[in-house]
């Protein structure tokens, strides 16, 4: 699995990508503080834990569908994270109530977008990878 930062506005979002699956997975916390505009991480996670309760509650598959993957935390160490496909965000996304909704659902779209051009063109995600 390769990690990669990836920035939604002024957000930081953590991701892996899968080689095997093709996939990337993020940070749910992550996009939660981006949701909410939150900068406090704790915050954020708690907000995420308590949706995830409530989820849980109505049966809703997109809690089951998050994984725990390692990414590396602001501590610098490698710590258990939520993650989740761009699919499984997008219904996850929809369970909260933000402004920014749309605007990074648009934002994963482009991150997926990306992703087959660089299947296509692997010179393009080394540019990329200066540009950055």
């Amino acid at each position: 699995m390769q990690s990669k930062l990836a920035i939604f506005e002024d957000y930081k979002i953590r991701r892996v990508y899968n080689e095997e699956a093709e996939t990337w997975y993020f940070s749910v916390v992550d996009i939660i503080r981006a949701l909410l505009q939150q900068q406090d991480f704790q915050t954020a996670r708690k907000y995420w834990n308590k949706l995830k309760e409530r989820l849980n509650k109505e049966g809703s598959q997109t809690v089951t569908d998050c994984h725990q993957l390692k990414m590396l935390a602001d501590d610098g160490k490698m710590r258990l994270t939520d993650a989740a496909t761009p699919e499984t965000l997008l219904r996850l996304i929809q369970s909260v109530p933000s402004p920014k909704a749309e605007p990074i659902k648009l934002w994963l779209a482009k991150v997926g977008y990306e992703r087959m051009q660089d299947m296509a063109d692997p010179a393009r995600s080394v540019d990329r990878a200066r540009e950055y």
